[in-house]
């Protein structure tokens, strides 16, 4: 039986540590060794046993969150995951976390409908394993951490959505769409390669696993870095060269075609791989959509979110991308790729982006 994945809990309201605890507590791959009021508690309670991932709230008495991130990053880096509000305005901070070295964000769970207690309880545990896969300086990451995920909710694909494709696939005869997945590790793996693109590289579709009100400050911080034009995704935008867009937190994103144009949809629907946006459901659109005239890439992340979608892509005639094992964070999502037999290339981060400007020169 595979070890548990160890949790401390830092934060400042007594019921948001009830309540995490309980969550967490609700997988048996979680144990939570502790729940600490402010960083001070928690680096006593860190010399006594060090926990395998640590959940940490933002604003706390005597020491906030990003200063007590930034200082066990810099002496003993344990991954970390940022519990927030869901609040615009904390939405910049957030990002100063994961620039920092925090490895996710969940969203502080509130009372509610079940049906939204259950998708929070279980994201909050899905990203808390797969933050214990991070890799994170000389941290090494044993065998018990390489479980697959468990969870009580039945795992959809993306025909909880749409169709899978039919018929012959596209031809080349339209703009190259680049198709991109990325979950754990990606806000930074996605700066990077973004910000080695041009200004006039070919439009850029992307579904990064973020909690909604957080894809928005992504995007404007993306967009103050790199030289392409930057923005989350609106229901209907269309998809240009020398423009990216980023799906909305909590809405599914997909490529659309009229005639030799395409725009992106966001809508609603039900939890896809576990999750929403869900890569799945955009590299099948894209398979769709697009055909061989799409470039599909897959990006570090914890699960399978991808895996069959990326297939459907490269049989459609798509030309498909995975980020590689010594580069990611955690090695999920571009292996199952690969498993599933979608991926043409396997590419380090830092060989991404021009692998998309040589592509668009071979079309």
């Amino acid at each position: 039986m595979s070890k548990k994945i160890r949790v401390l809990i830092v934060d400042d309201s007594a019921s948001v540590r009830q309540t995490l605890t309980a969550v967490l507590q609700s997988d048996p791959q979680i144990e939570v060794i502790g729940a600490a009021a402010d960083p001070f508690i928690a680096a006593k309670r860190i010399q006594e046993e060090i926990p395998d991932v640590i959940t940490l709230d933002v604003e706390m008495p005597r020491m906030d969150g990003i200063t007590f991130l930034r200082k066990l990053m810099s002496q003993h880096p344990i991954p970390v995951v940022m519990c927030s509000s869901l609040t615009e305005s904390g939405s910049e901070t957030l990002l100063q976390a994961l620039e920092a070295g925090a490895v996710d964000i969940i969203l502080k769970p509130k009372i509610g409908a079940a049906d939204h207690l259950a998708e929070s309880a279980m994201r909050i545990c899905e990203v808390v394993k797969s933050a214990a896969q991070a890799r994170l300086g000389r941290r090494k990451i044993t065998s018990a951490r390489q479980s697959e995920l468990s969870g009580p909710t039945a795992k959809l694909t993306a025909d909880a959505v749409l169709p899978p494709p039919s018929g012959k696939a596209m031809a080349r005869t339209t703009e190259m769409v680049v198709c991109v997945g990325a979950s754990t590790g990606g806000t930074e793996a996605l700066r990077e390669m973004l910000e080695k693109l041009p200004a006039n590289a070919p439009g850029i579709v992307i579904v990064q696993h973020m909690p909604e009100k957080f894809t928005a400050a992504f995007a404007k911080r993306l967009n103050s870095l790199c030289e392409m034009e930057i923005k989350e995704a609106a229901d209907g935008d269309p998809v240009l060269r020398g423009h990216v867009l980023i799906a909305p937190g909590d809405k599914h994103m997909l490529l659309e075609r009229q005639g030799a144009r395409y725009h992106v949809s966001v809508r609603t629907g039900p939890l896809v791989s576990r999750h929403r946006p869900s890569v799945d459901v955009l590299f099948r659109s894209a398979a769709r959509a697009a055909g061989a005239n799409a470039m599909g890439v897959i990006m570090t992340g914890m699960g399978d979110d991808g895996a069959r979608g990326m297939l459907e892509m490269h049989q459609a005639g798509a030309f498909t991308v995975s980020q590689d094992e010594a580069s990611s964070v955690v090695f999920g999502m571009p292996k199952e790729a690969i498993a599933h037999g979608g991926v043409d290339k396997i590419l380090p981060l830092d060989r991404i982006a021009a692998e998309i400007l040589a592509e668009d020169r071979r079309r």
